[in-house]
């Protein structure tokens, strides 16, 4: 080996050494101290404890928010899945966590990957709490010269977004709602597996879904071989997700990775949950036309029969054009003319009165109203406006730059914004603190999206939650045998995928549907349905003082 030459840089020692020999010039103390003090502030005298703290001191963070950045921090190098659940502030732990990087001089160069809906709040958050510069990708803006630039997975996969950005040594890379790079044959998984970064955070309230292997597949674009490599992940784990709780080896190896703080664990309950079950009776009308429907069997099959009914309890309109488009395609227009002519005939619907009335009681408060339907949407604008109440749309269909347009107005205009199940994603609305669930999800933990829309960080009230359903309907079946009896409102719902895990159940909707499709009548499925949430209830009870499926 060559010998290794150092060559000492004297310089300094020999105008320092002059300047002492002819007494001067030397600069002002008063100089020389503020020179020091700057040093001083700049300087981090050790790498434990958050630094950035003391420049954001407008921000009021929670114990588990300054916790978590620091375990990243300290334990994780920069390298870890963020899983808390909805509305307990992994946005904020993230820009905290990038802030104490840049303020210690590790991190310049950062790329964040967000839903598209997403870019513009993510801009606006970093800027406005954290003052780091982050800025949205555009079209004319050069992926070399931005430093902070957020943008979504599908505009960065893209040529020549693509080869730019591969090319790039990234100091820092975020990616929100990560699981769903969970499937690692996906273009998606590929592109930022590809990515050349020192640091990553990966956001997600839903680390597993439905199988084991999707932890090792994000676990993967954070520490290659960390869980070993595929095949023998595979062979020694299986798919079971259980196995994450059951397997203590397994699960210290995820823990090294991956933080998790629920509901239950955190100080964040200092806000509480006002549920209000509104129950409602159809008119004489509307009852008889449910009755019709439910008594008709020789052209819907069950399943399809309980989504009509489901229609028919959010409003005319959804279950008028779900039977137009049947007779388009069914001979049997003999049988589904006549309820569409009595659906003609019905007069404003129930539960949009009682919408209406609810609304009217709060004053001049913002509310939000979701609805499972397109068709209820536009017919509630329209209603609303009849009764001189406010209101804007928000869905699925909408352009980033509307869904922003649409958030503003509802904000600083608008009293209600009605949303679809697009709703339910991503988007906060801490300043309104009321919602209204007009029609019922059958998969909770939609449910549990929705209210986390307001129900989390940075909200000042109570938050009140007012449920529609209506009596003798498919609604009273999945209100009181499924949300009502497991209490899934205020303290299941956090862990209802740990508990669904441990029953073996992927999806509860799908279960759901099943129970509906496989019944030959609504009374069958409805036995079946109480079966399902007894199983649930006492599974929680049993697991209710156990250890979390994700402590820390």
């Amino acid at each position: 080996m060559d010998r290794i030459e150092l060559q000492k840089d004297s310089l300094f020692i020999d105008k320092f050494e002059t300047t002492l020999e002819k007494e001067g010039p030397f600069s002002p103390w008063e100089l020389f101290q503020m020179t020091y003090q700057a040093e001083l502030t700049t300087m981090a005298p050790s790498f434990e404890g958050l630094k950035s703290l003391d420049y954001l001191p407008h921000m009021e963070f929670l114990e588990h928010q300054i916790s978590c950045a620091n375990q990243v921090i300290e334990e994780m190098n920069g390298r870890a899945i963020l899983a808390d659940e909805v509305g307990l502030g992994k946005t904020i732990e993230a820009g905290l966590i990038l802030k104490e990087y840049m303020l210690r001089g590790l991190v310049k160069k950062v790329l964040i990957l967000v839903p598209a809906s997403l870019v513009n709040q993510w801009a606006k958050e970093l800027n406005e709490k954290f003052y780091i510069p982050a800025i949205p990708h555009r079209k004319n803006y050069s992926w070399d010269q931005t430093e902070i630039m957020i943008t979504s997975i599908d505009t960065a996969k893209r040529s020549p977004h693509r080869e730019h950005i591969l090319d790039i040594d990234y100091d820092f890379i975020l990616i929100d709602e990560a699981h769903k790079l969970k499937n690692h044959k996906t273009k998606n998984f590929a592109f930022v597996r590809s990515l050349k970064k020192k640091y990553c955070l990966l956001l997600t309230a839903t680390p597993v879904q439905n199988r084991l292997v999707e932890i090792f597949n994000l676990v993967s674009i954070l520490k290659p071989g960390h869980l070993g490599d595929y095949d023998s992940f595979l062979e020694q784990y299986g798919k079971d997700r259980k196995k994450i709780k059951q397997d203590k080896y397994l699960k210290q190896l995820v823990q090294k990775v991956m933080i998790r703080n629920t509901r239950k664990n955190t100080e964040f309950d200092k806000v509480k949950r006002k549920i209000e079950t509104i129950w409602i009776d159809f008119k004489k009308e509307e009852q008889d036309v449910y009755s019709h429907l439910q008594s008709v069997t020789e052209v819907f099959a069950t399943f399809s029969k309980i989504t009509l009914l489901r229609e028919l309890c959010s409003s005319r309109e959804a279950c008028f054009l779900s039977l137009q488009k049947m007779m388009t395609s069914n001979e049997k227009v003999d049988v589904i003319k006549p309820i569409t002519d009595k659906i003609e005939q019905l007069p404003q619907h129930v539960k949009a009165e009682k919408a209406v009335e609810v609304i009217k009681q709060l004053g001049d408060e913002k509310v939000i109203i979701f609805t499972e339907y397109r068709a209820t949407q536009l017919y509630l604008q329209w209603y609303l406006k009849e009764n001189d109440i406010t209101s804007v749309p928000f869905r699925g269909g909408f352009k980033k730059g509307k869904k922003d347009w649409m958030k503003q107005l509802f904000e600083n205009h608008a009293q209600v914004l009605i949303a679809t199940e697009a709703g339910g994603e991503g988007i906060n609305l801490q300043f309104c603190n009321h919602l209204i669930n007009y029609d019922l999800p059958w998969n909770p933990m939609r449910l549990e999206q929705r209210i986390g829309r307001i129900h989390r960080y940075g909200q000042q009230n109570d938050v009140h939650i007012y449920n529609l359903a209506i009596r003798g309907t498919v609604e009273e079946h999945i209100m009181t045998l499924l949300y009502e009896k497991i209490n899934l409102f205020e303290q299941v719902i956090g862990q209802l995928d740990s508990i669904l895990a441990e029953l073996n159940i992927n999806d509860i909707e799908s279960e759901i549907q099943s129970i509906f499709s496989e019944s030959s009548s609504t009374g069958e499925a409805r036995i079946k349905l109480d079966n399902l949430s007894s199983i649930i209830k006492l599974t929680h009870d049993q697991t209710e003082q156990k250890e979390q499926q994700y402590g820390n």
